[in-house]
């Protein structure tokens, strides 16, 4: 073992944990301890050494990082997000086809339904027909499920942004991010506009107006204001949002006053159209 102890003679997994969790007051020359404390046969040997340790290392953090719970709730929404979007274009193709054999045939998820609990029904399409609604529907059920999940488990990841958000847009602000740690560390300015940024890019070439929101724009606190006022609205919600996803990271404590001062700030906002219209502060 060398002078510092960082080194354990034949043992790369102690003398690791060491590396990791020791300090030291100024740097080493660590390819000579090693050679000096027997770890490497020569400063080639502790690089290779070093290369196989970093590499672990990361892969380590890596795997780590992606069983994290908001990792989870990540794959879950896109999960959720791809079954809805293709059960919902193969429920389109589903009709299509179905119109060219029966001139009764419905559309959408409904339809697919349909045929899979009518014998009368799968008889007058066809096997092959029937076969893709039951896909169809496979789909759904799968979609419904993985909703279901999001419902459950983003209240537990990320109480303040679940309960400001709702389940399924905090899900997605998370997807959109990355992970809660990233999107608790953006400015409230990026938060807004999260999921508009093909507009945004079209506004930084020239090409379009600045949007004023993005996937948030699904909330009622925007949905629910009106057009002048919009902006103001998600301005105030991607304020309180960025508040909660830092909680959430940085703390995990329910604050239910952001929701309050919430539904304060958006009914002073609509307050406006009772004056007049106000102005927009675009």
């Amino acid at each position: 073992m060398s002078g510092d102890g960082w080194f354990v003679d034949g043992d790369f997994e102690a003398s690791r944990a060491r590396i990791r969790t020791g300090t030291a007051a100024e740097p080493a020359d660590w390819p000579t301890e090693a050679v000096e404390a027997g770890f490497a046969a020569d400063r080639s040997a502790y690089y290779d050494a070093l290369q196989e340790a970093t590499v672990e290392a990361t892969t380590a953090a890596v795997r780590e990082r992606e069983r994290a719970d908001d990792q989870q709730l990540v794959h879950a929404i896109r999960a959720l997000d791809d079954c809805r979007r293709t059960a919902n274009e193969l429920a389109e193709r589903l009709a299509e086809w179905a119109g060219t054999v029966d001139p009764d045939a419905g559309s959408g998820i409904e339809y697919a339904r349909s045929l899979t609990g009518n014998e009368t029904a799968r008889e007058d399409v066809g096997a092959p027909i029937q076969s893709l609604a039951a896909r169809v529907t496979d789909l759904a059920d799968e979609a419904d499920s993985l909703e279901a999940y999001v419902e459950r488990r983003a209240p537990t990841v990320a109480p303040n942004l679940s309960a400001l958000a709702g389940p399924l847009l905090a899900a997605r602000l998370l997807s959109l991010a990355g992970s809660l740690e990233t999107l608790a560390k953006k400015p409230s300015g990026t938060v807004q506009v999260l999921g508009a940024e093909e507009a945004l890019f079209a506004h930084l070439r020239g090409h379009a107006s600045s949007p004023k929101h993005g996937i948030i724009f699904t909330h009622e606190a925007v949905r629910g204001t009106r057009l002048q006022d919009r902006g103001s609205a998600a301005r105030a919600l991607a304020g309180k949002l960025t508040i909660a996803a830092r909680i959430d990271h940085y703390s995990g404590d329910y604050r239910p006053e952001l929701e309050a001062e919430l539904a304060e700030r958006i009914e002073t906002i609509r307050a406006r159209a009772e004056n007049d219209g106000g102005d927009d502060d675009e």
